[in-house]
């Protein structure tokens, strides 16, 4: 396994901008502009990382924040993303309607893309947002 290294902080890094109709997820203080994100995966899909994950691992999310009807309508086909928020550790950003629609038809597996921190930082869409994941992300690498 690669060993994970220290971020330094890129002065001149600029947030993704948010367009009318892009899919935005935060994940506690990081939020990411899923649109571009999926973009981004469509056109350099050699470079992401693609598996099959347990539909079981992802399935916490509370239900009752999902729309029932994208849930019933949701492509298990589609592969969710997996965010690496800390090294070696990946949180679900997009896909949450995907996995409970799998987990409730007892689907065992679904495919994923997993971006690095690396490749996902460009789509944190706050200057703030992306020096406090540096700043994680780095706190993390201690006793590593």
């Amino acid at each position: 396994m690669e060993r994970s290294k220290k971020l330094f902080v890129d002065e001149q890094f600029t947030p993704t901008s948010i367009e009318d109709g892009d899919e935005i997820f935060p994940n506690g203080i990081f939020e990411f502009n899923i649109t571009k994100l999926l973009s981004f995966i469509q056109q350099n899909k050699n470079l992401v990382e693609r598996e099959l994950i347990g539909v079981k691992s992802y399935s916490g999310f509370s239900s009752d924040h999902l729309d029932e009807t994208a849930i019933e309508s949701a492509d298990l086909s589609s592969p969710v993303i997996l965010a690496e928020i800390a090294p070696g550790r990946y949180n679900l950003i997009d896909g949450h309607h995907r996995v409970e629609k799998a987990f409730r038809h007892e689907i065992e597996n679904l495919p994923a893309f997993k971006v690095s921190a690396t490749q996902h930082i460009p789509f944190l869409t706050s200057k703030s947002a992306y020096l406090a994941f540096i700043e994680y992300w780095n706190s993390k690498l201690c006793g590593e």
